[in-house]
């Protein structure tokens, strides 16, 4: 008798996904078109329910979600007009509506911005920054917080992709911990994991490009409203909500998880030795270190001393990256590590929410959804409350705080928009909700660097979310504090 293989239960269930999300898709483009909805309307949402269940299922890889996605669209969108009243699309025009993310100037950016990271990890300056911190700080409970944070914040800066953050700095990590001669599941194993993963989320809201997540919502922003939000001011805005969620995890972990810390001579011997072992800084880091403060300052000048754009200013620094002599990697090198599918993701997320913008969906949506909690005569802060709590907990289903940006940043511009409120306060609004779009805290699945984390061994799904709900009920707390007092100060609501 022939044995099945073990891969054999996991691809049939993925395919059964995939069969659900294409049968979801087809019954609602069979219901009869609700009133206030356009067929092309109709469609947009079936593609939302569509990819949905594959993104919260991962039953196809994101590169695979995107091409089901536009040819799904394609055929969908065939005969109908995007907006009443306009030409039927052929297959090339409804081709064209879905490649329109492709076009947009943020996919340029995450696409630069991952040729850093990898110059980061092919120079292997991204170790020897984690190295040299961890190596400073001093080897204690608070101190050991302390310096994985400002780890977290250094790779933030340069680095837009959560996974590549915390992979580079996950084995660092566990040396600590092992050359304390502890196990991995120690509480300090499990404490400065969680801490590695949580901090990530934090900074993912900081620094404006530090997640793919902040550039898609800032894409449908700018297309909404015209106006966007420099490196600098991000930066600034999000500073006391920032600073505030760190100083919540450190205590939090601290109290709840209690670290212990044995004598501390051998892992300071081990971090010491590592960094020996990576030699002298090479000229390849030199160059590279360069081009990255240029970058920063560029970056944090933007729109004050000079008028070149977040994305222009990275084109030019992944150009003189990639220079003879004077650069740190050539192409063959570069395209190998660059995570296509991200990007390709990342575009199909922007043309799902432009098609679910133009066809009208996103404004119907929100009415038959956050429309029905009587917010409109709520107050600014309460609002953003609401709105929140809305995205938190759409969030426990998501494993992608980009596909969840890609859904509901539409939704949350198109409801914004019904308020009666000045233009910058419903800009503001929104902003605050691409924050929120991070809050992957409470569930291990709720975002990649938590599961990179989790696959360590080192903690528990009780231990993570005992300080994940801790981070989540602060957060919501300190948006309505900050939003009521510091942001509205800041001219930012």
């Amino acid at each position: 008798m022939l044995l099945s293989s073990p891969a054999e239960p996991t691809s049939n269930r993925k395919l059964a996904f995939l069969a659900l999300a294409l049968l979801v898709y087809g019954a609602v483009l069979m219901l009869p078109t609700p009133a206030g909805l356009n067929p092309a309307g109709q469609v947009a949402l079936g593609l939302l329910a569509l990819v949905i269940i594959l993104w919260v299922t991962e039953c196809v890889s994101p590169a695979a979600s995107a091409i089901v996605l536009t040819g799904m669209a394609v055929l969908g969108l065939m005969g109908k007009s995007l907006t009443p009243g306009g030409e039927p699309m052929t297959s090339s025009s409804a081709l064209a509506v879905m490649l329109t993310g492709f076009s947009s100037s943020a996919v340029l950016l995450v696409a630069g911005a991952l040729f850093l990271a990898v110059a980061l990890k092919i120079t292997g300056l991204d170790r020897r920054v984690a190295l040299l911190v961890m190596s400073k700080v001093g080897i204690s409970p608070a101190r050991l917080l302390i310096g994985a944070m400002l780890v977290g914040f250094v790779l933030a800066l340069f680095i837009p992709s959560a996974t590549a953050r915390v992979g580079a700095v996950i084995p660092i990590m566990v040396g600590i911990v092992t050359a304390l001669g502890l196990p991995v599941t120690s509480s300090l194993g499990a404490t400065l994991m969680i801490v590695t993963a949580q901090v990530c989320s934090v900074f993912n809201m900081g620094i404006k490009t530090g997640a793919a997540q902040n550039l898609i919502s800032l894409s449908f922003m700018q297309g909404a409203f015209g106006e966007t939000v420099t490196w600098g001011g991000w930066f600034i805005t999000a500073l006391p909500f920032t600073l505030s969620m760190c100083a919540v995890l450190f205590f939090t972990a601290l109290f709840l998880l209690r670290p212990h810390v044995p004598e501390a001579g051998e892992a300071n011997r081990r971090l010491q030795e590592e960094l020996a072992g990576l030699g002298p800084v090479t000229p390849a880091e030199r160059r590279l270190m360069l081009v990255a403060v240029m970058l920063l300052i560029l970056w944090s000048t933007e729109g004050w001393l000079h008028p070149l754009d977040t994305t222009t200013t990275t084109q030019l620094g992944i150009a003189l990256l990639l220079m003879p002599r004077i650069g740190v990697m050539n192409w063959a090198q570069a395209e190998k590590q660059v995570p296509w599918g991200t990007v390709v993701l990342f575009a199909a997320g922007i043309s799902l929410g432009i098609l679910l913008s133009r066809s009208g969906a996103a404004a119907w949506l929100a009415g038959v959804t956050l429309g029905q909690l009587g917010l409109a005569g709520m107050s600014v802060v309460m609002v953003i409350v609401a709105l929140s709590l809305f995205s938190i907990i759409l969030h426990l289903g998501f494993a992608s705080a980009t596909g969840l940006a890609s859904t509901l940043i539409p939704i949350m511009i198109a409801f914004a928009q019904t308020l009666p409120l000045p233009q910058h306060t419903i800009f503001g609004i929104v902003l605050i909700q691409s924050w929120v779009v991070s809050f992957g805290f409470i569930l291990p699945t709720n975002a990649p660097q938590n599961m990179l984390c989790y696959g360590t061994g080192a903690f528990s799904t009780t231990q993570f979310a005992k300080v994940g709900l801790v981070m989540t009920a602060a957060g919501v707390a300190l948006i309505a504090l900050f939003s009521a007092t510091i942001w509205p100060w800041m001219g930012a609501l």
